[in-house]
């Protein structure tokens, strides 16, 4: 498989109230698919939006529990409901830690990965209130070796880098990326892209929760830089079809990876 179709739904968030947030995702999901998207991406914490205070309460393990909230089991539905491949972040519940997690459903509803946040967010408070994920995730998909990574994490080249060296052809990242930091976002994204040689698929919310305001601008970059998409500021889903192929093509024509001398960094 070398051509994909992706959708990023560039949704608003309501605060602490999943029922919501599922009900308005399912729209979108349900949207994405009618469109024939292969793919697609939700925001992080999309059924909750940062309601970390409440995170205990609002949590779920992403196996069912019968103590604790199914959420990720209603989030694997909707991918075999819509036939899609799905992901996007969630507040997951793991021996008693919490952990801002983004699993991967396939189109049959089955759980074939997850990644869960490494690098927390002291600004928004993630440090106080979860728990780090303590490894990187790439996924063999149908379409090639995909990572995982969650907002903040685009500030860090190295997990990029790292999921380069293994063989990726794209990196999936949901987000909840905040004003002023819109030129941030945008030149991060190309950089991960150009300097890696893949395509990175960005989902980023819109809307406000307390202070904070998001800007959206989601966006797939190409593997030399290119905007194949990019949103403005309100709700939309955004899709576009890429050739996983022009992976290979840029990296023959630029051989960064042959380039490198390691021993020297």
């Amino acid at each position: 498989m070398s051509k994909l179709t992706i959708s990023l739904v560039q949704m608003d968030i309501a605060l602490g109230d999943p029922e919501e947030n599922f009900r308005r995702a399912e729209e979108f999901i349900a949207e994405a698919a009618r469109r024939g998207s292969d793919l697609v991406v939700l925001p992080e914490l999309w059924s909750t939006a940062y309601d970390l205070e409440r995170a205990q309460e609002l949590a779920s393990p992403l196996a069912p529990s019968p103590e604790l909230p199914d959420w990720f089991e209603r989030f694997s539905r909707l991918a075999l409901v819509h036939g899609v491949w799905l992901t996007g972040s969630l507040l997951e519940h793991r021996n008693g830690r919490i952990y801002n997690t983004m699993p991967v459903y396939n189109p049959d509803g089955f759980l074939v990965g997850s990644y869960s946040k490494i690098h927390l967010f002291r600004l928004m408070e993630e440090h106080r209130h979860l728990t780090p994920g303590e490894k990187t995730t790439l996924l063999e998909l149908p379409w090639g070796p995909t990572g995982l990574a969650i907002c903040y994490d685009l500030r860090f080249p190295e997990i990029f880098r790292k999921y380069a060296l293994e063989g990726a052809r794209l990196v999936i990242l949901p987000a909840e990326w905040p004003y002023p930091r819109r030129m941030h976002w945008r030149t991060l994204l190309r950089a991960r892209a150009i300097e890696n040689q893949c395509f990175v698929a960005a989902c980023n919310r819109v809307g406000k929760s307390g202070d904070a305001h998001f800007f959206g601008s989601s966006a797939v970059i190409g593997p030399s830089g290119e905007r194949l998409i990019e949103g403005g500021e309100t709700e939309a889903i955004l899709t576009v079809t890429v050739d996983l192929a022009d992976v290979e093509a840029v990296r023959e024509h630029i051989p960064i990876f042959q380039d490198r001398r390691p021993e020297l960094y």
